[in-house]
């Protein structure tokens, strides 16, 4: 199936910036703005609809192409061609793949979910849904 570019909603479409290296934390400079990953995009049931596919959801997520989303650290502009540079890591260095994979997984290693929950940039949500699943790895 061919997917033009703009296809999934995406702000920004990048080259060089995988899910498997990009890390929940990682500050970025694009152009004269600064942006941190917060989190996955995980497909939702209008993603079926747009596509007229039932197997659409699982197929985007086995892609690993999830992409993710950035928080406005610092406001600026960003134009067609500037370079992204990274400014920081985050300490724990939890990919955007490894977040998604707990989520996924129905049995996650307890030590992954301790690290993940160590990462500031994780929102709230995501947070409260891996302190669940740690609670529940414990009994």
């Amino acid at each position: 199936m061919t997917l033009p570019w703009g296809m999934f909603g995406e702000n920004l479409t990048v080259e060089g910036l995988t899910e498997e290296t990009v890390h929940i934390g990682d500050r970025f400079q694009i152009g004269s703005a600064e942006v941190m990953v917060t989190q996955p995009r995980l497909p939702c049931y209008k993603l079926g609809i747009k596509f007229g596919r039932d197997d659409i959801l699982k197929r985007f997520l086995k892609s690993g192409l999830t992409g993710f989303y950035f928080a406005v650290i610092s406001e600026g502009e960003v134009a067609y061609g500037d370079a992204i540079t990274l400014v920081s890591r985050d300490e724990q260095q939890i990919s955007v793949t490894a977040i998604t994979q707990l989520y996924l997984q129905d049995k996650p290693d307890p030590e992954v979910l301790q690290r993940a929950l160590k990462v500031e940039a994780l929102p709230t949500g995501w947070r409260d849904y891996f302190l669940e699943q740690l609670a529940q790895t414990a009994s």
